[in-house]
């Protein structure tokens, strides 16, 4: 069976990263995350991320650039494997339309952030590139 690739965003502006609290899964809800989702059939990687911070964030595709892979693989399940890459904001301002709430943090401030688990095996990364 094909692994479906989730890929999330670590949005960075300056020193610090933009998280996400999720709405559901109700065993997820209130939790902080990257913000992210699924790649579509004959999408890139980095074209379905750029389209998923557009939907769930509002920003044009333009206002943000993909750049290189954080951290290792991560997998969800038998079937799903989640990427992070490192995303710069060029321009615009990110609102949560698929979050309860946006916020800023910085390296410091990651460990007090009450993730959902699977993005807890990105902190080291994301402390290094902040």
């Amino acid at each position: 069976m094909p692994t479906q690739i989730v890929v999330a965003g670590a949005v960075i502006r300056g020193s610090a990263l933009l998280v996400a609290q999720r709405v559901r899964p109700p065993e997820l809800a209130g939790r902080w995350e990257l913000p992210g989702g699924k790649v579509a059939p004959g999408e890139t990687e980095p074209q379905a991320l750029a389209r998923e911070l557009a939907e769930e964030l509002g920003l044009e595709v333009a206002d943000v650039m993909v750049g290189d892979r954080l951290g290792a693989d991560i997998a969800l399940n038998d079937t799903t494997t989640l990427r992070a890459y490192l995303v710069r904001l060029i321009d615009g301002e990110p609102h949560p339309h698929d979050h309860r709430a946006l916020r800023w943090v910085t390296a410091a401030e990651l460990p007090e952030v009450d993730w959902v688990p699977a993005d807890r095996g990105w902190l080291a990364d994301l402390a290094s590139v902040l």
